[in-house]
């Protein structure tokens, strides 16, 4: 039962106490739970357009609002929201929560998704997407660890605060279902929902990644993203390799032209359109990170036998990974598979473009720089064709407050025994970019789950179980300090 009202002070957080609980909620609740859900293939919008016939997205949701609503927290509010967009379809749904402070007026936003990235090619034996399993501490399958626990996690830790009566603010959780795909449903719901959500002084998200599993990491940029479709057309139809090469230009050789005018082919290296000045505190940062960590900045990925990292200097590594562009490939059209790869000149080739761009950086002007970049002067006319189909601003963290450095100190010792560390990622969570332009006053705590090996959006993704339990007792500690600062 959850404690009653009382007149006297709220109590801080007992840590042992509060370590007893969260370890046990996992074990018996939270990790069950989230072997259902990996179960269910609920795939973001981008990567299952009937996503709402399909019913797989409803399921994800029931299943983690019925989990939500039995959770004895005094005053917890739950509602699925869901909107319409200018056309009557149905947006993606929305989990959200309102939890009432105690001995603090100010608001608290706690944050993630539920939607998961598609299924992927690779899996190990015995390992799918869809097919949980428990091995080393890990759960294995999509989405526990991007994002499925936040919900979970984020409850379990106002909870424990509950159980002891602890001081906290005002707490509102806002799940989405869209992340994955950009986020593109969720400034309807957050102008839906302004009046609910008020003006938290700070915001936490539990969707980012973590350089080991050993401390608590603070994110403090995230890269943003243009993605969109490289199209060369050079024939109407497929004709002879042995008639038509020498003649007409293959539409491969002139995407590769054309990509070498955004990245060198010899180092990766992005022209200079699509770079910014690094500031000199995430630069110092990125020094910390490099002593931190050292080669496991580049050994936790699977290199092949014979395969190095672009560069020798760690320092650099970090650097290019979180505030440097990068263009990757992710999937191409007009290419048939080897086995039934006849000798045809191809008449196109339709390359999918993943452009990472810094955390200050504009991504709509980045789009519109690429589709210049791209379209120009194409080789031998050939008809090119650049469509962005998203593109997503980055975020770089405000200057952290006094009191919430402290915090996340003090909580990366209560519950991981190591000082926290900082660092941006070079993913991207449009939500960030959002919110800090909502509420420029707001702190932000941004953390999470994926860590060395858990390959989000790859094969054999995995939630590491025990950093779960320490993260969720991280976040209960600096709730509980943002309470005693005052709501900071």
């Amino acid at each position: 039962m959850s404690p009653a009202p009382s007149t006297q002070p709220a109590p801080s957080l007992d840590v042992s106490s509060a370590r007893r609980f969260i370890e046990e909620t996992w074990d018996r609740s939270i990790v069950p739970t989230l072997v259902e859900y990996v179960k269910i293939p609920n795939k973001s919008p981008a990567f299952d357009r009937d996503w709402k016939r399909n019913g797989h997205m409803d399921r994800a949701v029931e299943l983690i609002a019925a989990w939500c609503r039995a959770r004895p927290i005094q005053g917890l509010k739950l509602e699925v929201v869901r909107l319409k967009n200018d056309k009557g379809e149905e947006r993606t749904p929305v989990i959200f929560m309102e939890i009432p402070g105690r001995d603090c007026n100010d608001t608290v936003l706690l944050y993630g998704h539920l939607d998961k990235q598609p299924e992927m090619t690779g899996w190990s034996d015995g390992l799918g997407p869809w097919i949980p399993v428990l091995r080393d501490d890990k759960l294995y399958g999509r989405g526990g660890a991007d994002d499925g626990y936040a919900a979970f996690g984020s409850l379990a830790a106002i909870e424990a605060l509950e159980r002891q009566g602890a001081r906290r603010a005002r707490c509102v959780v806002l799940i989405e279902g869209c992340e994955e795909s950009g986020s593109f449903d969720l400034p309807a719901y957050v102008d839906h929902l302004a009046p609910r959500i008020g003006t938290p002084s700070l915001v936490v998200c539990l969707d980012s990644g973590c350089g080991n599993y050993e401390q608590l990491w603070g994110t403090t940029s995230l890269r943003g993203l243009v993605g969109g479709d490289l199209s060369v057309e050079v024939l109407t139809e497929g004709v002879h390799s042995g008639d038509a090469s020498g003649i007409v230009a293959s539409s491969f050789r002139i995407l590769r032209q054309l990509l070498s005018r955004v990245d060198d082919p010899a180092t990766g290296a992005v022209v200079s359109d699509f770079h910014v000045q690094i500031p000199a505190d995430r630069l110092a940062q990125a020094k910390v990170v490099a002593q931190v960590l050292g080669d496991e900045i580049h050994s936790k990925f699977p290199f092949v036998p014979g395969m190095r990292p672009m560069h020798t200097d760690l320092v650099e590594l970090v650097l290019n990974r979180t505030w440097r562009p990068a263009l990757s490939i992710v999937g191409m059209d007009g290419i048939p598979p080897t086995a039934s790869a006849g000798n045809v000149l191809r008449p196109r080739t339709v390359a999918r473009l993943s452009l990472r761009v810094p955390p200050t950086m504009d991504a709509p002007s980045a789009a519109k720089r690429l589709k210049q970049l791209l379209e120009a002067d194409p080789p031998y006319g050939a008809r090119v064709r650049f469509d962005y189909e998203k593109s997503g601003s980055g975020w770089n963290a405000p200057a952290m407050a006094t009191w919430l450095e402290h915090a996340v100190g003090a909580a990366s010792r209560d519950f991981f025994g190591k000082p926290a560390v900082y660092n941006g990622e070079g993913g991207s969570i449009p939500f960030m970019g959002m919110l800090g332009e909502k509420f420029p006053a707001a702190q932000f705590l941004i953390t999470g789950l994926l860590g060395p090996g858990s390959n989000a959006h790859g094969p054999n993704e995995f939630l590491h179980i025990p950093t779960g339990k320490r993260l969720t007792g991280a976040v209960a500690g600096v709730l509980s300090a943002h309470a005693a600062a005052g709501g900071a």
